[in-house]
């Protein structure tokens, strides 16, 4: 691990927090993008950010470790900024596929939060999910593409007001 963390302290409580940069940082997110579409065996996940200029860099790292997760050529739709509830919608409009939401709080000392949701909407527990993406990252068996063909793809959403709730 080319930049460690304590794995037990940050992927906990569906998804990881901590503060930045001293307990997380940016390549934590594409570790959880990865592991977010191997253990729900995904071919299309939602993602959103809160706005806040590190919730984007996290988001950005995101959709990244998202598309090239293994052989499962993810389709990642980018919902941009919203909450949880429009990222809640957004997951419906595409059939209940899994998502994420990062949020950053705090002034001076900031604390991440990258929130994983199952395909029914829930956060992501130590059962569905949490404690294996937990264990690929402390073993450094974080997914990467098999082959280029593998690689998935970042798609912007329109919201259903804008023309369908299609991704492009």
């Amino acid at each position: 691990m080319l930049n460690p963390i304590d794995v037990a302290a940050v992927i906990r409580d569906g998804g990881a927090i901590g503060r930045f940069p001293d307990e997380i940082h940016e390549g934590v997110a594409w570790w959880m993008g990865a592991g977010l579409v191997v253990v729900t065996r995904a071919d299309r996940i939602v993602v959103a950010h809160d706005g806040h200029p590190t919730s984007s860099r996290f988001h950005e790292r995101f959709c990244r470790g998202a598309v090239n997760a293994r052989h499962f050529g993810c389709a990642v739709v980018d919902l941009l900024v919203t909450d949880e509830s429009g990222l809640m919608r957004a997951r419906q409009e595409f059939g209940a596929v899994p998502g994420a939401l990062i949020t950053t709080t705090g002034d001076g000392v900031e604390t991440v939060r990258i929130s994983l949701y199952d395909g029914g909407g829930h956060p992501l527990g130590e059962e569905s999910g949490v404690a294996a993406i937990r264990d690929m990252i402390a073993e450094d068996r974080v997914p990467i593409p098999v082959n280029e063909q593998a690689r998935g793809r970042v798609e912007r959403y329109r919201s259903s007001a804008a023309g369908g709730g299609a991704a492009e």
